[in-house]
This record gives structure tokens, sequence and C-alpha cells, in this order.
């Protein structure tokens, strides 16, 4: 993609969530607020210096709120500022960031809040049933689908085309729940097997119960500024140097599942965007969406940082471990943080904010980072957002 745009500088100065948990007893407005003041703290801001705020929040029924964005104003800090909502499924908490740039990017803004709230649990009986009504009400309501069913296809697919096994697929539960274990955030962190994976509940063959990222809730919040005045707040702003995002066909049982061209897009676009021509040599570290944990090794690949199919092997040669080539979920992604869904997309974007900041804390991978890359995927398995930074 090529633009003949001027952006301005956007850098990010603070960053803040509230812990990953189940069945939390704080409102999402409160879950808003914690984040978001964790994260006017870390910048030196309070909330009369913000300009504009951005919200990013899945269907309202998870929350039981309609228009949830105005409900999540007062807990984002929005009264009496330009607010905006972004949603596009999965994907949201990474565009909510990308929204909270282009903001700062057109001029339109010096100083933006980036708020992404979730509150999974009250779903009844299960959040999945959310998910009912996201169906063609002609070719696919009368069979009565749901999401596992849709992912348990495209992980067989993606096993059958790449000559995958469950045991590779298993290494990515494995290796996130442990980088989790440094995550003070964290829901589900932990030493766990492969085998721990391949003994747990079948929900939908091949997806058994430690494939999947548990439900939770939480927020998470940003502060992004334009470049001009960042270091009047920090000495290690972090620069926004390329943002992406596409939709590929909803018509999923016509596509290719084995390979996420959806996001092959959205990352030449931030690639090119920010300069980056041979992605393997030039990324340091790195945050797929794992939801599930064939969509890590789904998610390499689509960022161009392993060959089709090739994911599976460098994962068991270490090259994705916290000190290999390029540390990949080095917060234990959604696997072992768990899955409140924006706030989840934009703890990924955190992740690797903390990370080129050098405050990562126990999470903080060996190798020195200067290019790090966040991503996030969601509505009917075609969305997908790229966000890279730079320190």
């Amino acid at each position: 993609m090529k633009t003949n745009l001027k952006y301005r500088k956007v850098a990010a100065i603070g960053a803040g969530m509230t812990q990953f948990r189940r069945r939390v007893l704080d409102t999402p407005q409160e879950m808003a607020w914690e984040a978001s003041r964790k994260a006017l703290d870390e910048a030196g801001l309070e909330l009369k210096d913000i300009d504009c705020v951005v919200i990013g929040s899945a269907p309202d029924a998870f929350d039981g709120v309609h228009m949830k964005g105005e409900y999540l104003a007062h807990g984002a800090g929005g009264i009496g500022k330009p607010v905006s909502r972004v949603y596009v499924g999965g994907a949201t908490g990474v565009m909510t960031a990308i929204s909270g740039w282009y903001h700062v990017a057109s001029g339109m803004c010096k100083k933006v809040l980036a708020v992404a709230e979730e509150k999974m649990s009250p779903g009844r009986p299960h959040p999945q049933a959310v998910f009912r009504y996201i169906w063609d009400p002609i070719t696919e309501k009368p069979l009565n689908p749901n999401l596992i069913w849709i992912f348990a296809m495209e992980m067989h697919r993606y096993m059958f085309v790449n000559k995958v096994s469950k045991e590779e697929i298993a290494l990515v539960s494995v290796k996130n729940k442990r980088n989790a274990s440094n995550n003070p955030y964290a829901q589900l962190g932990g030493e766990i097997t492969v085998d721990d994976v391949l003994r747990s509940e079948v929900l939908v063959w091949p997806v058994q119960l430690l494939d999947v990222s548990p439900v939770s809730d939480g927020a998470a919040a940003m502060v992004f500024v334009d470049g001009d005045i960042a270091r009047r707040y920090t000495d290690i702003p972090i620069w926004v140097e390329g943002v992406g995002w596409t939709l590929d066909n909803t018509s999923w049982p016509g596509r290719e599942l084995a390979y996420p061209r959806y996001l092959e897009n959205a990352a030449r676009m931030a690639y090119t965007i920010a300069g980056i021509e041979r992605p393997q040599k030039e990324i340091d570290v790195v945050e797929p969406y794992d939801p599930f944990d064939y969509k890590e090794l789904h998610h390499l690949e689509g960022l161009l940082l392993a060959r089709k199919g090739e994911a599976p092997l460098l994962l068991k040669e270490g090259y994705f471990d916290r000190d290999g080539e390029i540390p990949s979920s080095p917060s234990g992604g959604l696997l072992g943080v768990g899955n409140p869904i924006a706030a989840a997309g934009l703890m990924k974007v955190i992740s690797i904010y903390w990370q080129l900041k050098g405050t990562a804390g126990k999470m903080q991978v060996k190798k020195p980072v200067h290019t790090g890359v966040a991503q996030a995927w969601g509505d009917l398995m075609q969305a997908s957002t790229v966000i890279v930074m730079r320190n």
C-alpha cells in the first residue's frame, strides 16, 4: 500500500492494565478507570491534559450494556472530550491503539488516551453464547455453529496442509503459560507439559481445553502523544512506526484456512509504513494474537516471521522462546494472561511497549530489542490489525 500522506510522529509514553481475572466484582467502568489512571500516572499526566479519548470494546452483549462506548466513557475519562469507539471483533484491542495513533498522526489531537475493556464472565450460559448471532441467517445459522467448531476446522486444515502434529502445536501452550508465570497481570501462568495439553478435555477435535485461552475480565490503557512534545514527559518515548489493518471475505467456507491472508495484507501495510523490508531480520520481539495455540503459529507465518508451515519447526528449535531469535508472546499471550477480547489485544501492544522501554520486569526478553510488533485478529476469521513500534 502506498500513500502520499504526511503523518505526524507519534509516541507512546504511558500504559496501564488491570489484572486479568474471571468474574471480578468491579464494573466495566471501574476497570476502565483503573487502567486509565495507571497509564496517566506512567505518562505523568492528568485527565485534564488529555485532548481526545478512544475506546475499544467487543460486542455490547458481553457486558450486557447497550451503546457500550458511551457507557465506558465515564470510566475512560471521556466526558467533555471528543470520544470515539472502535470495534472489529477480536482485532479491536490493536485497532484501539491504531485509532489512538491516527488521532495524533492526523494532527487532530496532541494527547490521546486509548482504553480497551471487556468483561466476558457474565455471559450466560457461556460467553460463546454471544456469538450465536454473528452467522449468515440463510447459509450458516441453520447449522447452529459456534466459534470453536469453526476454529477446529481451521486448526485441522492448518495441521493437514502443513503436516503438523498436535504435539508440535501444544508446545505453544507450554511456552506461553511458562512466560505468563513472570507476568503479574496473568490469570493462568504456570508450568505445564505437552502431555497435559494432550490429556485435557476434548472440546471439538482437534481443539482441547488447554489449546484455548481462558475466559477473563480486564482493561488496558495507553497514552499517545505528538512527537514534538513526547520528550517533555519521558526520556524514553516509544515510537509508533507502522500500522496496518485489513479485512478478508466473510465467506470463510470459500477461503484457504491454512494461511491467514488477511494478516499478511495487514502486516505488509504496517511494514511498508515502517520501512521494514526483511521482517525476520528487522523485528526483535513479537506479540501475535493467540486465543488458540495453533493461531500463534498461523499468525507468525502471516506476519512473515516464518515461511508457510515453518513456524512449528522454529518453535521446536527455541527460535520463539524468551531467549530465542525472535521472542514470541513474552507476556504469556492470551493463553497465559487471559482473553478479555479488546483488552487482550491492547495488552499485546503494552507488552511490546514495555519490552522496548526496558521496563517489562521478569518478562523482559534476554536480547536487546529495538523493533517490536503486536497483532490481533477477529470477526469471522477475516479481520487483522498490526502495529510496529521502535525505541
